[in-house]
């Protein structure tokens, strides 16, 4: 009997959209799905904004998405010790990944393009904006 890999995809999902969708069920094709989910303190420490979603908020909705069978809070970057830690196989990031993680245990994918949280806070902003103009 072969047991399936564990997966680490590493996100912040401060606004969730398809691109964490997608990444998460192409993830899912190679083993057994864990999100490393940014805590708020980090967020709040590398981004200088407090996420419109609180931690636990954002791994409830990560918790019911399908692909997902574990959410875990993590720091801001992951490393190899805390993959050791979860026993991750693979850690699944964007292609703008920064973690320093040995390549045999990283698979990388493309980012979905025209969207990511920063541009969903923007369109917030800029349809909060028109509304009030009219």
């Amino acid at each position: 009997m072969r047991f399936m890999k564990r997966i680490m995809v590493d996100l912040s999902a401060t606004l969730i959209h398809h691109g964490h969708i997608r990444i998460l069920k192409k993830a899912s094709k190679f083993g057994y799905v864990i999100v490393a989910l940014t805590t708020d303190e980090e967020i709040e420490k590398k981004k200088n904004y407090i996420p419109e979603l609180k931690f636990n908020e954002r791994k409830e909705i990560l918790e019911a998405i399908r692909f997902v069978e574990d959410v875990v809070p993590s720091p801001w970057l992951i490393n190899e010790e805390f993959l050791n830690l979860h026993n991750i196989d693979l850690l699944v990031h964007g292609s703008d990944n920064s973690n320093p993680i040995n390549p045999e245990r990283l698979l990388i994918f493309p980012r979905t393009e025209g969207i990511s949280s920063t541009i969903l806070r923007e369109r917030s902003k800029k349809s909060l904006e028109e509304s009030r103009e009219n």
